[in-house]
């Protein structure tokens, strides 16, 4: 680290747990991020504050009015924009010591089984089930530590799948593919936009202890959240023998 690398992240450098070394790691680092959204955009702002060296950012959405109330990442000025480019705007301006990717794309099964390898974590910001199973077969396939968000209305969900861990439970082990359910959107529904910024703000912190290798993780664990009332509930989550995805990994 250089002399202005060393006082932009002072404040992380003087926390015993994180010192010099895991610092050096977030600037090491590449993050890949599904998702410059609700979720996507406080997560990506802190990766990009804290001094994640390279972070690549997906999504294939376009700016709207409506997201503004919630997608802090994005300006008004920045309406009708890709969400990508608007994003890679403003990390930019929020620390121009960091590389960021604009992938404006979907987050297909191809898509992930090329770019998964080669990051240090991934974060699934993104808003669909379809995607959420896409991106945690891959993490499944190459042993990637995936990090999970999701929030609709008051409700928030968030846990960290460590597949560097042979006991590792997956996302599907959580929500079967094959699981009917009814899919819901904040197009239709509607979203607290503060619920979506605490999601965020946590899976970036879930980020940094899976690059940092401090702390614990919410590995093996579901952090539900309740913004209405302001209740956190917290349960267990283990390995299924059976999942359709996971299954066949070695123990």
């Amino acid at each position: 680290m250089n002399d202005d690398q060393l006082l932009r992240y002072s404040r992380h450098i003087l926390v015993e747990e994180i010192g010099i070394e895991a610092q050096q790691g977030f600037l090491d680092a590449h993050a890949l991020i599904i998702g410059a959204g609700g979720l996507g955009a406080p997560a990506a702002m802190y990766l990009a504050a804290s001094g994640v060296g390279k972070i690549t950012l997906v999504d294939e959405d376009s700016v709207d009015l409506t997201n503004l109330q919630r997608q802090i990442v994005h300006a008004t000025h920045s309406v009708g924009r890709t969400k990508v480019e608007s994003a890679k705007e403003t990390l930019n301006a929020l620390n121009p010591d960091i590389e960021v990717f604009a992938v404006n794309a979907r987050a297909d099964a191809s898509w992930l089984d090329a770019n998964v390898p080669g990051k240090h974590v991934v974060l699934d910001c993104s808003d669909n089930f379809a995607t959420r199973h896409a991106i945690n077969a891959a993490c499944v396939a190459h042993g990637m530590p995936l990090v999970s968000g999701a929030a609709l209305c008051f409700d928030g969900q968030i846990s960290t799948f460590d597949f560097r861990s042979a006991d590792s439970p997956c996302y599907a082990c959580l929500f079967p593919p094959n699981q009917a359910f009814e899919e819901v959107a904040c197009s239709t529904m509607g979203v607290f936009a503060p619920t979506v910024g605490i999601i965020g703000a946590m899976q970036a912190a879930e980020a940094l202890r899976v690059i940092g290798g401090f702390g614990d993780t919410l590995a093996g664990r579901l952090m539900m959240l309740d913004s209405l009332r302001m209740e956190w509930n917290t349960m267990k989550i283990a390995r299924q023998h059976d999942c359709a995805v996971c299954g066949a990994r070695s123990r």
